[in-house]
């Protein structure tokens, strides 16, 4: 059994339960063990660009250490916590003003430089796992099933930073979902915004971007839709009623592996 250190995040300690014991359950099966961050904090939900501030970006910064310190990387299952924690490694690596900054106030011994790996469950299945391993592991292939990969924003960009995939034309949900059995539906919003964070300040402009999404994936002969990112099931849930089923891609994962029965989130 592999150990790798896992960053949770909020959301999938309450909302997105499901997200979190599915994604563990999964990992244990495929042989790895996510062996959560001791006293781990909120990234924040949010990178700010702003170079001269640190404060939001140390939960972060000792979720980061920690990795270094226990096997060198760090795994997410949240989209946002992963742009968060890339982003904030990435900053490490290129800004030593930062870096000391963060070192100063931290008193980090030795000084943190950026050395931990951050990945993403879906980074580990594809280059480390790998999606014939996957398909091997199947028990109820999702056939007839016609998915649609929801990237959005936060798995994507800024992507000289994040390099998850190719920004304009991803395909590491597509073969993901080809190895459960299921059929990928390609559609024009699938690497679009939700309206994000847009739903706390103007949630009609939220609601008009989730609605587009949907729009395009049932166009394209959808039958369900799946995400990584609670902010994204939340404005595709709430702020779009369509006739989409939208889960968690760890819900299918969960589901063609034998965890569970098929069916919608917890």
């Amino acid at each position: 059994m592999t150990k790798i250190a896992y960053y949770p995040g909020c959301t999938l300690k309450n909302k997105a339960r499901a997200l979190d014991e599915e994604a563990r359950a999964a990992a244990r099966l495929l042989g790895y063990e996510f062996e959560e961050i001791d006293e781990w904090q909120c990234c924040g939900g949010a990178f700010t660009t702003s170079r001269d501030e640190i404060a939001t970006k140390l939960a972060a910064a000792r979720a980061l250490t920690w990795a270094r310190d226990h096997g060198g990387r760090v795994v997410t299952v949240c989209s946002a916590c992963y742009n968060v924690l890339k982003q904030t490694n990435a900053a490490f690596r290129t800004d030593s003003e930062f870096a000391a900054k963060v070192s100063r106030y931290e008193k980090t011994d030795p000084p943190y430089r950026g050395e931990a790996e951050v990945v993403h469950w879906f980074e580990l299945l594809r280059d480390e796992i790998g999606f014939d391993k996957l398909r091997a592991a199947v028990k109820k292939p999702l056939k007839g099933r016609k998915i649609a990969p929801y990237y959005g924003c936060l798995l994507l960009r800024p992507s000289e930073t994040l390099a998850f995939d190719s920004p304009e034309n991803p395909t590491v949900m597509e073969d993901f979902i080809r190895a459960l059995g299921a059929e990928p539906v390609r559609y024009a919003m699938r690497n679009e915004c939700c309206g994000g964070y847009l739903t706390l300040e103007d949630r009609d402009a939220a609601k008009k971007r989730s609605a587009a999404v949907l729009s395009s994936a049932v166009e394209m002969g959808a039958d369900c839709m799946i995400t990584a990112c609670p902010l994204c099931l939340y404005n595709l849930t709430k702020n779009a009623a369509g006739p989409l089923e939208i889960r968690y891609f760890t819900d299918v994962l969960a589901e063609a592996l034998g965890l569970k029965e098929g069916g919608e989130n917890a």
